[in-house]
């Protein structure tokens, strides 16, 4: 077999012992990882300072060497992390529903884990830990599989978490990762892994993600790309909208949930653009601009030679940039439309004072996650007290919206009788 189906097969064999054991044994790896990683901070930032000098020698953008950069704080991050996944309930052997039958047999539906899972993903060696502490939170043995920009970032953190599962007594081939291959063939024989992957989860941009969906022969959660709207209704309070713009958009531009789309109706763009355009502009992004948006800059000729005319692929692109389009809407039922049809399904707001409006935007807005008066910027397992996340899914089968441990379950029926037969 290949690299990826021995690492698949060796996370199979060891996945029953992680399944089985008591939640006081998961918690102690889980805690033993955070120390482990918090000793091993100096030789983690050694590898990524390797990492990130062969990123800035490829051209990496910006952006995407912040995702790839580990301090001393994004390392004591990644720690305490791992000890609120330890501290959260445990997802396995909750009795969901149950009953007696009329013939004396008593059923109920437990949860459980899946098995073994698989994850592909880019450059965030951050995303290392958040899977392994969520599969040993949820009893699953996970295969990983990291972007070779973060390799050596990956690798040591992955030293540090093997090392945990053995301190706790659970076998360390719980804990796989995949070297990536220039041909990418190892990525390939994981998406065909059938038999030795319970599920994969792509996270990273969309062309990895579409290549996961389309080439795999075992399931998989699709994670999808952020391409996150804020709508400006006519009845927001400028101010407040101003300022869930500039965050939502600027705050971290190469994450998923920063917006990447700015809707307004008509009836107020001429009042509420040429500021809120100013302050993106002064905080350096490019605006992509309709018609109507350079009409409602008329006021304001010093805003109107630094927009970029928006074109069709504008209303679907996710940057991951200090870019933003910006269009005009006739009102709610519109930018709902719009929204529906252009965006991802992973987080869209409203900035309104009226509570008919929000109401409806929440209703009508088909997203994984849907924002009232509030930042898109807040879609993150973390934030939403899940501890980590393994990733945001925008599909609606299993999961949906930032996933955490009970995410990453499935269930089982227990039926129990006394010699009934049928």
């Amino acid at each position: 077999m290949s690299e990826a189906k021995d690492r698949a097969q060796l996370a199979k064999s060891a996945a029953p012992a992680l399944a089985r054991a008591p939640r006081a044994v998961r918690d102690r790896a889980l805690v033993r990882a955070a120390e482990r990683i918090r000793a091993a901070a100096p030789a983690i930032i050694a590898a990524n300072s390797r990492d990130l000098e062969r990123a800035r020698e490829a051209g990496m953008s910006v952006p995407l060497q912040d995702r790839l950069m580990l301090d001393s704080s994004r390392i004591g991050a990644i720690a305490d992390s791992l000890e609120d996944i330890a501290r959260q309930s445990d997802p396995l052997g909750r009795v969901l529903e149950g009953s007696t039958l009329e013939s004396g047999l008593r059923i109920e539906r437990v949860t459980v884990p899946l098995g073994v899972v698989a994850m592909i993903y880019e450059a965030r060696p951050n995303v290392t830990a958040d899977a392994f502490g969520l599969c040993v939170r949820s009893g699953n043995a996970c295969v990983l599989k990291g972007g070779s920009a973060a390799r050596e970032s990956c690798l040591s953190i992955v030293e540090a978490c093997r090392a945990a599962l053995v301190d706790a007594g659970l076998p360390a081939d719980a804990l796989q990762y995949v070297d990536d291959d220039a041909a990418h063939t190892q990525t390939t024989e994981l998406l065909e892994a059938t038999g030795l992957v319970d599920v994969l989860i792509p996270r990273g941009g969309a062309s990895l993600i579409r290549a996961c969906v389309e080439g795999a022969k075992v399931p998989v959660i699709e994670t999808g790309t952020g391409n996150c709207h804020v709508y400006v209704h006519e009845s927001a309070d400028f101010a407040r909208a101003r300022a869930i713009v500039m965050n939502a958009k600027t705050q971290r531009v190469g994450v998923c949930n920063a917006a990447e789309s700015l809707l307004v109706d008509r009836s107020i763009a001429a009042d509420f653009l040429p500021e809120a355009l100013s302050e993106l502009m002064g905080a350096g992004v490019t605006v992509h601009a309709d018609g109507e948006t350079r009409a409602a800059l008329a006021g304001a000729p010093e805003l109107l030679g630094s927009l970029v005319e928006a074109t069709e692929e504008d209303w679907g692109r996710e940057y991951l940039a200090l870019e933003i389009s910006c269009h005009v809407v006739s009102g709610l039922d519109e930018a709902i439309s719009h929204i529906n049809c252009y965006g991802t399904g992973h987080s869209e707001a409203i900035v309104a004072d009226s509570y008919e409006a929000c109401e409806a935007f929440l209703a009508g807005v088909d997203a994984a996650v849907v924002y009232a008066n509030a930042s898109t910027r807040f879609t993150d397992g973390g934030v939403f007290g899940l501890g980590a996340e393994i990733g945001i899914s925008t599909q609606k089968l299993h999961a949906r919206g930032p996933m955490g441990a009970s995410a990453l379950t499935t269930t089982k029926w227990l039926a129990r009788g006394d010699g009934q037969v049928r």
